[in-house]
C-alpha cells in the first residue's frame, strides 16, 4: 500500500486510523478500544490490531490526538497554555514501541483561568485555519463536551467547555425523562424550545420535567420530547455562551447531523454560520503535526 504515515483520533470511547500518503486516505479503519477501555499497556496492540496490514520493515510515522494523550492514555502529552497556536508544539514521542513505528501525540490546550481543557479539538482548529488563512472568529465544536473557541492571529485566545451532549445522554438515559424521550425528531418543536431557553435559561429545571408531565398528561410524542430536550439544552449553552457567537464571524466543526443542529439554532437568531467536516480537519491538523515531527526529526 506504501503507507507513509498513519493518522490517529484516539478518543475516550472510540479509536480511528487512517493509513495516509500525504493528504491522500489510502485505508481506514475503526474499534471501540477508546481510552477508557484499555489498560496503560495495551494501547499499542489495540493501534497495530487495525494497521498491522499497513506496516512495513521501515518505521511509519503514527499521529494521534486526542485522549490517547490523557494521564490515563498511551503517553502523557502535557498541555500549552492559552493563548497560543492549535498545535504549537512539537508532538511527544512514545518511547519503546514497536520497530516498525514512530509514535507520536499531539498535546492539548489549558486555560488557567477559568480552569478549562482541550484533547483532540485542537488537531481539528489546526486543520480548519490550515485552509483559512488569516480568519478570525469564534468556532463551536458540538459533541459530548462541546467547545467555543475564540481564535485571533492564528492563535486560540480563549475557550469555554459545556456538558451539553453528556447532559442529553445522562437524561434521556438514567433520569425519569428516560420513560417520555423517543428516537423521533420534530424541528419545530426543537426550534420554540431552544429560543425559549435563549430567553428565559433560568427556567431550565423546570422546562425539563414538563418534558415528564406532557407525557404523562397530554401523551406527547416521543420523537417530539427529544428534540425539545435538545433545544432546551443548546438553548442554555447559547444563551451562555452569547458574548462569543453575538456579531462574530462563526464556524462549526463536527459531525455532520450535530453540526446541523447547532447551525438552525444560531441561524434562528440571526447568526452567520459556516460548518466544516469534523474528520477533515482532523486530518489536515494531524497532517500539520506530522510536518512539525519531520522539521525536527
Amino acid at each position: 500500500m506504501n503507507t507513509e504515515w498513519i493518522a490517529v483520533d484516539w478518543g475516550t470511547s472510540h479509536l480511528r486510523v487512517w493509513a495516509m500518503r500525504d493528504d491522500t486516505v489510502l485505508d481506514q479503519a475503526q474499534s471501540d478500544k477508546g481510552m477508557v477501555r484499555l489498560a496503560k499497556g495495551e494501547f499499542q496492540a489495540a493501534l497495530l490490531n487495525l494497521t498491522e496490514g499497513w506496516l512495513g520493515q521501515a518505521p511509519v510515522d503514527v499521529i494521534a490526538c486526542g485522549m490517547v494523550g490523557a494521564r490515563q492514555g498511551w503517553v502523557e502529552a502535557p498541555y500549552s497554555t492559552v493563548p497560543c497556536e492549535p498545535t504549537p508544539v512539537v508532538p511527544i514521542r512514545v518511547p519503546g514501541t514497536d520497530t516498525r513505528i514512530r509514535a507520536f501525540v499531539v498535546p492539548g490546550l489549558k486555560q488557567t483561568a477559568p480552569p478549562d481543557v482541550m484533547r483532540g479539538e485542537e488537531t481539528q482548529i489546526a486543520g480548519f485555519l490550515a485552509s483559512h488563512q488569516n480568519w478570525d472568529g469564534v468556532i463551536c465544536l458540538p459533541g459530548t463536551h462541546s467547545k467555543w473557541v475564540q481564535v485571533s492571529a492564528g492563535e486560540v485566545v480563549s475557550f469555554r467547555t459545556f456538558m451539553t451532549g453528556e447532559m442529553f445522554d445522562l437524561l434521556r438515559g438514567q433520569s425519569v425523562l428516560k420513560h417520555s424521550i423517543g428516537e423521533g425528531w420534530d424541528d419545530a418543536a426543537f426550534a420554540e424550545a431552544t429560543a425559549d431557553a435563549l430567553s428565559k435559561p433560568e427556567q431550565l429545571a423546570a422546562r425539563l420535567f414538563g418534558l415528564r408531565a406532557a407525557d404523562l398528561l397530554q401523551g406527547q410524542d416521543g420523537g417530539v420530547a427529544r428534540a425539545q430536550l435538545s433545544g432546551f439544552l443548546i438553548g442554555a449553552e447559547l444563551a451562555a455562551t452569547r458574548p462569543y457567537w453575538l456579531g462574530q464571524q462563526l464556524a462549526i466543526i463536527g459531525a455532520e447531523d450535530l453540526s446541523n443542529i447547532y447551525a438552525k439554532a444560531l441561524k434562528q437568531q440571526g447568526a452567520f454560520v459556516e460548518t466544516a467536516n469534523s474528520t477533515q480537519c482532523t486530518l489536515a491538523g494531524l497532517l500539520q503535526a506530522r510536518n512539525l515531527t519531520r522539521q525536527t526529526a
